[in-house]
């Protein structure tokens, strides 16, 4: 496994940030790495990265302990923070060599990594010159000047306008086809459009994880539906494989059913046989972000 965490449990005083929290990573994956704020996120990713060393449990990059050999472990790793720690005042490609001379890698490295991640327009520029998006490409830039085999990225298109995430998350996508990656976002989209496996945290403890092709497959199916009268709720918790109802709106209502036979004739013939006529009929899946919502507040 490129990354693996055992039990990992850490208390900051009387607070529990992360409690007996256990997953394993092979070679290759990107995962979304998810949860609301507070939900240990960040502390877990510092762990991986061995910027915190005081915690219990077991935590192995390429089945190596992390907290005997953090150096050697960041030297596998590339990690892009939340909060991008640039030097502003240097330019790119000064800014690339430092971290080229810390990592004691080829100079050619530097061409290298502005090729990959489409900074030589702006490579000639200081820091402080560049667009938030140019400024997350020098970040993960300088995570990738050392060929890393993992890839740790904490909310890398925060703050990011429509086209620069559509960008940044090309580029995370591309690298990572020949890497392992674990990517924290609040932007479900991200996920959807990058990640092959999802791992949702809440509240310090694992509550969800998941291949994103087995979670499209086991979606809820949801109809929505309008009629031209009010029907009770009861009766439509007895139409055939319902779930449960909710009324949405005036004469409106949401029917989830546990099944991907599509169940629009069956809402047809009831409205039929009760006398009723269909306004609207809507046929959708439930998304990462009403999973995320209802597993969060659930839990």
């Amino acid at each position: 496994m490129s990354i693996s965490a055992k039990n990992i449990t850490k208390h900051y005083q009387s607070q529990k940030a992360l409690d007996e929290v256990s997953f394993d990573i092979p070679k290759g994956q990107i995962v979304g790495f998810l949860g609301p704020n507070g939900a240990g996120k960040s502390t877990m990713m510092k762990i991986l990265t061995g910027y915190i060393s005081n915690y219990e449990g077991l935590a192995k990059i390429n089945e190596t302990d992390i907290k005997d050999n953090a150096l050697s472990i960041q030297r596998q790793i590339g990690y892009l923070p939340e909060h991008n720690p640039l030097y502003l005042d240097m330019y790119v490609k000064e800014f690339l060599k430092f971290n080229v001379d810390i990592y004691k890698c080829s100079p050619k490295r530097i061409n290298q990594v502005i090729e990959l991640t489409n900074l030589g327009s702006e490579s000639h520029k200081k820091i402080n010159q560049l667009s938030k998006g140019y400024r997350q490409r020098v970040g993960l830039a300088a995570a990738l000047v050392h060929d890393p085999e993992i890839l740790i990225l904490d909310e890398p298109t925060t703050g990011l306008d429509p086209n620069q995430l559509v960008e940044i998350r090309h580029l995370i996508k591309s690298i990572g086809q020949n890497k392992t990656t674990l990517l924290s976002t609040h932007i479900m989209q991200e996920v959807e459009a990058i990640c092959n496996r999802v791992i949702i945290m809440n509240q310090g403890q694992l509550v969800a994880d998941e291949m994103l092709e087995d979670l499209a497959q086991n979606q809820q199916q949801i109809i929505h539906v309008e009629f031209d009268y009010s029907v009770e709720l009861e009766a439509l918790e007895r139409l055939n494989k319902v779930q449960k109802a909710k009324e949405i709106g005036l004469y409106e209502y949401e029917l989830y059913f546990e099944t991907s036979q599509d169940m629009r004739s069956y809402i047809f013939d009831f409205a039929h046989d009760s006398g009723l006529k269909i306004k609207t009929l809507n046929r959708k899946h439930q998304s990462l972000e009403n999973l995320f919502r209802e597993i969060t507040i659930k839990t």
